[in-house]
Formats: C-alpha cells, sequence, structure tokens
C-alpha cells in the first residue's frame, strides 16, 4: 500500500516540476488503477516516439482531446485540435527541447470534435535512451476551469461591474498612467469624452434600476459605434471614455462623434417606461500621435466636454495643440 500511494503522487507533483522518472517508460504502462486515479484528476501521461512520431496516451490524455479512449492518434491529426496560436507555440517550444535535449511547460488550447474548447496544461521532457529512440514524454492536465476562474477574476477586476466595459482602474492604468512615459497607446488619434446630460434627473423621479437601464444601454451603443476603439471606459458614474487609434483624420473622427451623439438619443425602454437620455461629449487631438501627455489630453478632453454640457449634446473640440 506504501508504495502504490508512492507511485499515485508522483503525478500530482509533476504539475509544477520536471515530469518524473517514473513516465519515462511508454505511459500506456501505468499501472490501471494510477491510469484510473490521473485520469479522476484530470491529468494524463502522454509520450512521443521521435522515430517515427508515434503518440501513446493514458486515458487522461484522452479525456482532455474528447476521443475515444484506444483510439489510434496520429500526431498530425492531434496538431489540428489546437488553436492557432497554441500549436505554433507548442511546435517552437517542441523543437527547442528536441534540439537542446531540455523540457518545457506549456498552457495550450484545443478544441475538441465535440466543439468543445479545452485548457490544458503541457509538461515536456526530452529522453535520449541508450538502448532506444529518443522520446519526448510527460503529463497533461486539463487546466479549463482555472483557466474560466482566472479569467472571471480577470473581468471582476478589470471591467465595470455595471455595464462590462473596462473600468477606471484600467483606463488609468493603460492610458493616463501609461501616457506620463509617453507609452500609453500606440498611434492615439483621439480621446473621446461622452457623458450623459440629466442623468440625474432619471434617478431621482424613476429610481438608480431605471438609471441603471440607462447606463447598461448606453454603453452598449457606445461599443458598437467604435467597434475599432483602443479602449472604451466607464470613468465615473455617467461618464464614458473611447480611446481612438489614428486611423482616419481629425475631422472624420469629429464627424462620427457627431453621429454617434444623434443615435444616442435614441428612446431607451424600461418596464414599459420609455426615455430618451441625451449625450455630451469632448474630444481631445494629440499633436503627435506617437508622443503625447494623457493627463494633458483629458484635461483637454474633459473641459470641452463640459463646456458643451448646457448645449445638450453637440460636440466641441477642444483648442490643439
Amino acid at each position: 500500500m506504501s508504495m502504490l500511494i508512492q507511485q499515485a503522487e508522483l503525478p500530482f507533483r509533476a504539475q509544477t516540476e520536471t515530469p518524473p522518472t517514473l513516465l519515462r517508460s511508454q505511459p500506456a504502462r501505468v499501472d490501471p488503477l494510477l491510469d484510473r486515479a490521473m485520469a479522476s484528476a484530470r491529468v494524463g501521461a502522454w509520450s512521443c516516439n521521435l522515430s517515427d512520431n508515434r503518440l501513446t496516451w493514458t486515458t487522461g490524455v484522452y479525456d482532455i482531446f474528447g476521443l475515444p479512449h484506444e483510439t489510434a492518434v496520429d500526431r498530425r491529426q492531434v496538431l489540428d485540435f489546437y488553436t492557432e496560436e497554441s500549436r505554433d507555440e507548442l511546435e517552437r517550444l517542441r523543437s527547442e527541447a528536441i534540439d537542446q535535449g531540455g523540457s518545457f511547460i506549456l498552457d495550450a488550447q484545443v478544441k475538441r470534435p465535440d466543439g468543445e474548447m479545452r485548457w490544458m496544461r503541457i509538461h515536456a521532457e526530452m529522453v535520449r535512451p541508450a538502448d532506444a529512440a529518443p522520446i519526448l514524454h510527460g503529463l497533461k492536465q486539463d487546466v479549463t476551469e482555472e483557466k474560466l476562474r482566472s479569467e472571471a477574476l480577470r473581468r471582476l477586476a478589470e471591467n465595470d461591474a455595471l455595464t462590462g466595459l473596462a473600468n477606471r482602474a484600467i483606463y488609468e492604468s493603460r492610458f493616463l498612467n501609461a501616457g506620463r512615459t509617453r507609452s500609453a497607446v500606440t498611434s492615439l488619434g483621439a480621446l473621446v469624452l461622452f457623458d450623459l446630460n440629466d442623468f440625474k434627473g432619471i434617478n431621482d423621479r424613476w429610481g438608480h434600476l431605471a438609471g441603471d437601464a440607462c447606463l447598461k444601454v448606453f454603453a452598449e451603443r457606445l461599443s458598437s459605434f467604435f467597434p475599432d476603439a483602443l479602449l472604451t471606459a466607464r470613468i465615473g458614474g455617467d461618464e464614458f471614455a473611447v480611446i481612438l487609434g489614428n486611423d482616419e483624420p481629425a475631422e472624420a473622427i469629429e464627424a462620427r462623434v457627431n453621429r454617434a451623439l444623434i443615435r444616442l438619443r435614441a428612446p431607451i425602454l424600461w418596464q414599459e417606461h420609455m426615455f430618451t437620455v441625451s449625450a455630451s461629449s469632448g474630444i481631445a487631438f494629440p499633436t503627435d500621435p506617437y508622443f503625447y501627455d494623457a493627463e494633458e489630453l483629458f484635461v483637454r478632453a474633459d473641459t470641452a466636454l463640459y463646456a458643451t454640457k448646457r448645449s445638450f449634446g453637440r460636440t466641441r473640440e477642444s483648442d490643439r495643440c
């Protein structure tokens, strides 16, 4: 019993270490009990005979790829399951490991035959036995749930909970703070600020649920009007920022913003009530799209925005400098 426990612990240690000596034989020879235990933990062992690229998998690897157990696997066909980015990185690391006799760890994404996307953590080690063909072998671990949790936490930290847009912290870190070192956004076209007119009146009359509904619709419309934006963020209660790249002249950007202001006035339906919410905007253009002061741009855009608040929806361009 003691020996069985020691053997069973090895694959789990290998999640953070070089694949263990236990797997230096063909992985398919793993004890059936250990094979089932590994599969239940969403871990599988694998090897690739480099003389003919023959693959050998344990049950856990078949499960990750969504293939019937004991299916004959061809490496060229298996590569088709990987996303392009993961496949390219896998091939690069694999070549390095073979050339240098090393090892690597890679998180790769695959699309299974049933269409489901999965993430796996690949542990690989190059081995050159004295009396046999060289092999690349290791472990594959399903880390899809880990990736989903990580993505959920990232969204929670980076996105506004109500609208789903980037939050103020992300806006500041990617634009304002980076701009202080002149590296905020590559080739900046304009910073556009939007603010809802008389939003407080909606909250006062209909309550915060109605106000929240208006903000959600406004954010959705703003994203659809500027799908090419480098960043769209909610930076205040009813204030939004859109950072545009330097892909069109200033006059074209001004025209787009004016069209957006008109379309943003479209009625919003909430619980059988119809609201019409207008917005004001302020635009600031950098003199040099590659070298600018993000803080100064924000001040100019903000000044232009509040200069138009009394006009309810007309765009005012700040002085270019």
